[in-house]
């Protein structure tokens, strides 16, 4: 038997001819309701009811009259910056870190609280102190929450199914948060959505990227031909916990020598402290100890450089990805580090393969943020985030607006007993 696609509804159609007036305004605006007509193809009557839908809930303003040569002058339409409000939360090693983003890409509020040492009910604590800061901090409209977590991540429901640096299992954040603040809840693993960032917002726009996120952890997202690579699991990148040296450090999964016991930042200012027998300096004393030329620190840094590049190399092996952006914290050891990486990419990889290959630093603060909120704003609005971030005069471009969301965790998800943390 063959199955048929369901028949699009009349609510379908709404929702498509929503989004497709709400993109083009934000993509080429001002705009007046004929000019409007004429890109989507929609027919006068059909834009005028949208746009006043539009109008009655926020999502775009007329701004004055716009030249005529003849006739009535048109009334020219925009979407406000801050029509909608978005939160974006990167769940570090350090902080938890948060930002409130407005709908040209500004993050107009920035907060974040100590995680520390936080695990389990804990740590679940920490991200509500974000969000309080957060939410309290603005009085327009929240689109929603977008949030970048360590570990597996099931980005269907919003479930961590396993996240070592901070001991959770089977926590169902988003429904957790979604219950918490009524608002729609995207979960997604921060070296994936990092990766996201990277090929929205970078100056060139590749099919093929590989962004490697090494901070207290260590995880590769994959764009391949275009697109977000998860995995069958959902899991793809998920390299930290590969045993690179066996019989070493213990790591927080319960194994030695994986990669993030000797490649991670944490790992790199624990080694420091152990050699100077010293407690783990800040990253911020490691750096300038590197930048000084600190015989020590200079050592346990391009080790952990040439670790990660020969893991890297791997990657370069399977898949043949020319394009390498390298984000997180450890990226603060700069060029130095950045050469340790490539040499030993070099080194293991076949010469030929990485012939084409090109590797760089990427921001070490808010990628994460970034890229989890323009992940939401493209599900919930169908707006391209991108476009306004990377430049003031985002392209006349209209694109496939109606793409299907992720799943979220909606307010009245059940939030199982076992994991309903305060």
């Amino acid at each position: 038997m063959i199955r048929r696609p369901p028949k699009a509804t009349i609510r379908d159609a709404r929702t498509h001819n929503e989004r497709l007036v709400l993109s083009t305004i934000y993509e080429i605006g001002p705009a007046s309701r004929a000019h409007l007509a004429r890109l989507t193809g929609l027919t006068r009557t059909t834009v005028s009811d949208v746009v006043g839908d539009l109008l009655k809930r926020g999502l775009a303003r007329e701004i004055g009259l716009g030249p005529s040569r003849r006739g009535k002058a048109p009334i020219l339409l925009e979407v406000p910056a801050g029509a909608r409000h978005v939160i974006g939360i990167d769940l570090g090693e350090r902080v938890f870190r948060g930002a409130v983003v407005n709908l040209n890409g500004e993050m107009i509020k920035v907060a974040e609280v100590p995680s520390g040492d936080s695990n389990g009910e804990s740590a679940l604590k920490r991200v509500n102190q974000l969000l309080d800061l957060l939410l309290g901090s603005t009085s327009w409209p929240v689109l929603g929450i977008g949030i970048g977590a360590p570990g597996l991540i099931n980005t269907e429901d919003g479930t961590v199914v396993q996240a070592v640096n901070i001991d959770w299992r089977g926590v169902p954040l988003g429904a957790i948060v979604g219950a918490r603040w009524g608002l729609p809840v995207y979960v997604i693993n921060d070296s994936q959505v990092a990766a996201l960032a990277a090929h929205s917002f970078g100056s060139v726009r590749r099919s093929n990227l590989v962004a490697v996120k090494v901070s207290g952890g260590i995880g590769a997202g994959l764009i391949l031909n275009g697109s977000l690579y998860q995995g069958d699991g959902q899991g793809a990148g998920e390299i930290g916990h590969t045993i690179v040296a066996p019989g070493g450090l213990l790591c927080q999964c319960g194994r030695r020598g994986c990669l993030q016991t000797v490649a991670s930042t944490r790992a790199v200012l624990a080694r420091i402290g152990v050699d100077r027998g010293t407690p783990p300096p800040l990253l911020e004393e490691a750096v300038a100890s590197f930048e000084a030329g600190d015989e020590v620190v200079v050592k346990i840094v391009l080790e952990a450089g040439r670790y990660l590049g020969a893991a890297i190399a791997g990657i370069v092996g399977t898949l043949n990805v020319h394009h390498i952006v390298l984000a997180g914290t450890m990226p603060t050891f700069g060029q130095r580090w950045l050469t340790a990486v490539r040499a030993e990419m070099s080194e293991v990889a076949l010469p030929a393969l990485m012939r084409d290959v090109s590797v760089e630093l990427g921001q070490a603060d808010d990628i994460v943020i970034i890229g989890s909120a323009a992940l939401l704003v493209q599900r919930e609005l169908g707006l391209n985030l991108r476009l306004r971030v990377q430049s003031g005069k985002p392209p006349r471009r209209i694109g496939a607006v109606n793409r299907q969301p992720l799943p979220v965790a909606s307010p009245t998800s059940p939030v199982p007993e076992e994991a309903t943390w305060p």
